[in-house]
């Protein structure tokens, strides 16, 4: 019965795929759901991109080694999509664009699109890689297959579904998904977590204090969380090619803090369901096993198989959002600059280019990379750790200063982008620690001094740039 379940799910998420394909019929359509999602799809998406295998599989592990202090990387995470609705959603949702580098061409002028693109295509290759890795976890306990059957299996309808439809077949897929995980996660496996854990008078009895305590992971890990992921979150592509998605700057406000509190109350959950599996399954060896391993000896059959969707979902839903944005980085950043070089508008169609069939070749094609770098890397926290860093330290202050700060130029930008990116890789090959917590925090204050110096040192950005930014802003504030 548990098979069936998940059968039926997968084959429900290739049929939304060619549902999305009889909606797009352009490029918009494909990259961005032709920038028309309401409230509900909103919301649901927005929820689902961010929640994936590290805050479902990774958030219960957590919880699992830590009690509930584990909850911090997925609260750091729904901070993240908390501050960008309140703070730059209205902004950055009207401007037109379908990357974080076209936003950065239209701010700074031309010439920095390529480099924040190459910076922002790593980090979501890397995102889309650990997800796709996550799915040797589930079929691994469903179905007893190896590692890397279990990768083709996931990745292979994650990479049709992508393909047929882009965004809307994503948002589609991501609303059911969103769905099926809060069924799931919160109204099955955490009571019956609970349940087997004595209830919580038993679970309070039987764990260790500290397991109690919302500070036992350490002070300066959940700073480097909120650093890392909530910053993070802040400028990648996957999560503002979904801003880009909202209808209007008012449904990427009101949705998207919606979300954010959705995540919030995923990262206490997914926390309360590890605790329990230190009663439920003791002396496990990887707190990775947690999830698997709660599932298996609390749940029957059917409930089971529903517990295990819900995790099939929470990594189809970011999987399939860092490869769309991989892609659409790809081709609109990096095989962009070289169209633009025609004379061609940021973000404007280029006529002799065909852009929907470029952008289903682009993902089919990276969803193969995709896959086969999940089935090669073992040690993908560290190369996701390395991306965030390279992210955060290296594009968090152009991409926010620009938004902020009139007086930013291209100059002080490329500066930030260069000094930031090689401080944050210096430091990390210096204390020989990808996890550690100074290399970001090192990236982000020497990437702030460069912006800042250099930016008041260079000539403001030109006439035509500025009044071109101030039009587009100008229209989406008018729109709020």
């Amino acid at each position: 019965m548990d098979v069936a379940v998940v059968v039926l799910y997968l084959a429900a998420m290739i049929a939304f795929g060619f549902w999305g394909r009889r909606r797009t019929t352009d490029r918009t359509d494909f990259l961005v759901a032709g920038r028309r999602l309401g409230l509900w799809l909103y919301s649901g998406t927005m929820a689902a991109v961010v929640l994936g295998g590290a805050s479902t599989i990774g958030g219960v592990g957590l919880g699992y080694q830590y009690g509930l202090s584990g909850m911090w990387l997925v609260v750091a995470i729904g901070s993240g999509i908390l501050v960008l609705p309140l703070a730059f959603s209205g902004r950055i949702q009207r401007l037109g664009v379908f990357t974080v580098g076209q936003m950065l061409e239209l701010r700074y002028g031309t010439g920095l699109g390529a480099p924040s693109g190459i910076v922002m295509w790593a980090y979501t290759l890397m995102l889309a890689v650990t997800s796709t890795i996550a799915y040797a976890t589930i079929f691994g306990v469903l179905l007893d297959l190896p590692r890397v059957p279990s990768i083709l299996i996931g990745g292979a309808v994650v990479v049709v579904y992508s393909t047929l439809g882009g965004m809307w077949s994503v948002t589609l897929t991501d609303f059911v998904q969103f769905l099926i995980k809060t069924v799931g996660i919160f109204l099955v496996l955490l009571p019956v977590a609970l349940w087997r854990a004595g209830g919580w008078d038993g679970l309070v009895a039987a764990v260790p204090a500290d397991a109690l305590s919302l500070t036992s992971i350490g002070g300066g890990t959940i700073l480097t969380y909120f650093v890392t992921y909530g910053f993070g979150l802040l400028i990648g592509q996957d999560i503002w090619q979904r801003v880009f998605t909202a209808r209007s700057p008012g449904v990427a406000r009101w949705a998207g803090f919606g979300a954010g509190l959705y995540c919030l109350a995923y990262g206490v959950v997914g926390a309360l369901i590890g605790t329990a599996a230190q009663v439920v399954v003791p002396g496990l060896d990887s707190r990775d096993d947690a999830f698997a391993a709660i599932v298996e000896a609390a749940m029957p059959p059917v409930l089971a198989g529903l517990v295990l969707a819900a995790a099939l979902s929470a990594v189809m839903s970011t999987s399939s959002g860092a490869l769309l944005a991989t892609a659409t980085v790809f081709d609109q950043d990096l095989l962009g600059a070289l169209r633009r070089r025609r004379g061609a508008a940021v973000g404007a169609a280029d006529p002799a280019h065909d852009e929907l069939s470029g952008n289903r070749w682009a993902v089919a094609a990276f969803g193969v990379v995709m896959v086969g770098i999940a089935c090669l890397l073992r040690d993908v926290v560290a190369a996701l750790t390395l991306a965030y860093g390279i992210l955060v330290g290296g594009l968090l202050v152009p991409v926010l200063g620009g938004l902020l700060w009139r007086r930013a130029t291209r100059a002080g930008a490329l500066a930030a982008m260069g000094t930031g990116t090689v401080v944050t890789l210096a430091t990390m090959l210096a204390l020989g620690d990808l996890y550690a917590n100074e290399p970001v925090f090192a990236g982000l204050g020497t990437g702030l001094v460069a912006f800042v110096v250099v930016s008041l040192a260079t000539r403001p950005v030109e006439a035509d740039v500025r009044a071109g930014w101030d039009e587009r802003v100008g229209a989406a504030a008018g729109r709020d």
